[in-house]
């Protein structure tokens, strides 16, 4: 006797696809779920790796600026000790100056006027002193003048001594000349009677 299949085959196939469907969706979204959790441990290692980047970058130029203040201040420093040397050094030029100004004054000064006081701020000097008359005074400004050392003299005050000392107080300003001027003041002068016969042998 032969064997018949009771059951319908439509229905049959309809299970077999709807089966079929299930395990394909499922898989989907096994295979989705798969791909996002690779995508984001993806990401998340590239932030974290830029992170670390971004870390080391800090610390870097935490240790650049460390440094920079550092240069800053040894900059600062190297300054401070330029500007020192430039005074030792002024200090050093100005002692035989002051020697050298000293003896000039002495040589200047004339006879019955005695200096009290010298006082040099730059190349500017203040001199007080006592004279016998204001004669003495006015030759000691005309031997300033005629100094190659000394320039611009200036007379402040002249106070008449009371009591039975005679004499006047005076105050008065001169101005150091520079080096250049020293030199052309004290240079010797032409001899034109020289030069003119010099010219007349050339022209024979």
């Amino acid at each position: 006797m032969p064997r018949i299949n009771l059951l319908p085959w439509r229905e049959s196939e309809r299970k077999r696809k709807r089966q079929e469907f299930m395990f394909g969706f499922v898989g989907a979204i096994v295979l989705a779920l798969l791909i996002g959790f690779v995508v984001k441990w993806q990401f998340e290692s590239a932030i974290a790796h830029q992170n670390d980047r971004n870390q080391l970058l800090k610390q870097e130029l935490a240790k650049l600026d460390k440094q920079i203040t550092e240069i800053l201040g040894l900059e600062q420093q190297k300054q401070r000790l330029l500007a020192r040397l430039q005074v030792i050094e002024q200090l050093q030029r100005s002692r035989p100056e002051v020697v050298h100004l000293a003896d000039q004054l002495a040589r200047m000064v004339p006879e019955g006027v005695y200096l009290t006081s010298i006082k040099q701020t730059d190349k500017k000097i203040q001199l007080k002193g006592v004279a016998q008359s204001e004669t003495r005074v006015s030759t000691f400004i005309r031997n300033i003048d005629a100094s190659p050392f000394l320039q611009y003299s200036s007379l402040e005050i002249v106070e008449t001594k009371g009591g039975n000392t005679t004499g006047s107080q005076f105050t008065l300003y001169a101005e150091q000349k520079s080096q250049q001027q020293q030199t052309d003041d004290t240079a010797p002068a032409k001899n034109p009677h020289a030069k003119k016969a010099g010219q007349l042998g050339a022209s024979k």
